[in-house]
């Protein structure tokens, strides 16, 4: 899958740590230079959460946020590349879109 980050098409994969060695240190990473993005396929003998679909939405953001701000020039960015803004705005944006499609902000 295909998806446009401000006009860069990055693919979206999901693979297991078996699959890419990568996905032993994370649940999912973005790799900018190639653009794509990895999620872990959940493991529900690894997490200790019940809703894995929720968890891999929630990973699959974090990943794209990483890549929005990546193709915004904020790579090198401190704040743009802190797990604890980025995972805040991935675990947030449902809530967040719902306000501004409520208040006519979208």
């Amino acid at each position: 899958m295909q998806v446009n980050v401000l006009g860069t098409p990055y693919t979206i994969k999901e693979s297991t740590a078996a699959e890419d060695p990568k996905l032993e240190q994370c649940d999912g990473y973005c790799d900018n230079t190639i653009k794509l993005c990895v999620v872990e396929v959940p493991r529900p003998d690894v997490l200790n959460n019940a809703d894995l679909a929720t968890c891999k939405k929630v990973v699959l953001r974090h990943e794209l946020i990483h890549a929005f701000l990546s193709e915004s020039g904020l790579r090198g960015s401190s704040w743009a590349t802190d797990k604890e803004v980025v995972d805040w705005i991935a675990a947030q944006f449902p809530k967040l879109a719902k306000a501004f499609e409520e208040a006519g902000a979208v």
